[in-house]
């Protein structure tokens, strides 16, 4: 069952509620664009405590999820922060993991309601391993500090560093505080919009039951191509030896003349070819953007000529970049 616990923060003057896979927290605390501004400048933070968070610990925990995710983790030092998918025995990616491990547990963020997915998957695994898997998502928030914030973390708290902020497991009991301490909020529209400027996919709106790694621009950086086998690993090799995903990750930037952002799932098309012409992808996530204005992520057949205008949904003109090559 999904859980959708509400958070605190939405007290706050001026909070809007989020809604779709975001509901649980603010989309804004009343300006978007200032909240987006100060996100790329390094201060305030994001309330993602819709997020699940999973827990795994014991001796064999390294090597064990080594076995069962893309990526390479049997040495992961601790402190460092890591991405890792698990695929379907297809090569389907089902989940996405933002993890770190602290030297005695490995921590990760997931889609908000995956982690019991997720959790029954690696309880069916376990075998005769030493591990214990947990979910903590009743006790911790995630909470994201943006690149560049020089706030300080309360002791004992888990965090994440990654290039684009940092992450923190955060005791739920203290989001007022830290609230209170660390303000000002921004809301997950403003990470949103970053997150597309960045071209970074998300499970469940850049991702459909068909999507591999390939098409999302995920080898490196979530999949490892130098480690034993993991379930989906033929689908992965297969592709990356001898050919080519069929469809591929685009950036669009969008007619900023139109009042509405096409919704997720609008259809791409050909300029050329007219809002009547044949689908040739669907929009993934659209935001704006406070200085790029409306943007977008897609995806596309792989064949789509990567310097062809294209439309979406009713005929907004989109120019795309390339975010994965054909």
């Amino acid at each position: 069952m999904l859980r959708r616990s509400k958070s605190p923060l939405l007290s706050l003057p001026g909070a809007v509620p989020a809604e779709g896979p975001d509901e649980g927290v603010a989309a804004h605390y009343g300006d978007p664009f200032r909240e987006q501004r100060a996100l790329a400048d390094g201060s305030g933070f994001v309330d993602l405590s819709h997020r699940g968070v999973v827990a795994v610990s014991g001796p064999d925990r390294l090597s064990w999820l080594h076995l069962l995710l893309t990526q390479h983790v049997s040495d992961l030092p601790p402190g460092r922060a890591t991405e890792a998918l698990i695929l379907t025995a297809n090569g389907h990616i089902e989940h996405a993991l933002s993890l770190v491990d602290d030297g005695e547990t490995v921590w990760a963020h997931v889609e908000p309601g995956t982690q019991e997915a997720l959790i029954a998957y690696l309880e069916s695994m376990k075998f005769f391993y030493r591990v214990e898997v947990a979910d903590r998502t009743d006790d911790l928030a995630v909470v994201h500090l943006p690149a560049g914030s020089i706030a300080g973390v309360p002791d004992g708290v888990v965090v994440r560093e990654t290039p684009h902020g940092r992450d923190l497991f955060l005791p739920r009991e203290h989001l007022d505080s830290f609230a209170a301490d660390h303000g000002p909020a921004a809301g997950v529209l403003a990470l949103e919009a970053l997150r597309v400027e960045a071209h970074r996919p998300r499970l469940g709106l850049e991702t459909d039951h068909r999507t591999i790694p390939h098409e999302l621009g995920l080898i490196g950086s979530a999949v490892h191509l130098q480690k034993g086998c993991y379930r989906g690993q033929e689908t992965v090799a297969r592709v990356q030896n001898l050919g080519k995903p069929p469809r591929r990750l685009v950036f669009l930037h969008l007619d900023g003349s139109e009042v509405h952002l096409p919704g997720h799932g609008s259809a791409v098309r050909l300029a050329a070819d007219g809002a009547e012409g044949r689908q040739l992808g669907f929009v993934t996530t659209a935001v704006r953007h406070h200085e790029l204005g409306p943007i977008a992520l897609a995806l596309v057949k792989r064949n789509v000529p990567v310097d062809a205008a294209l439309v979406v949904g009713e005929g907004t003109a989109a120019a795309q970049e390339v975010v994965v090559e054909p």
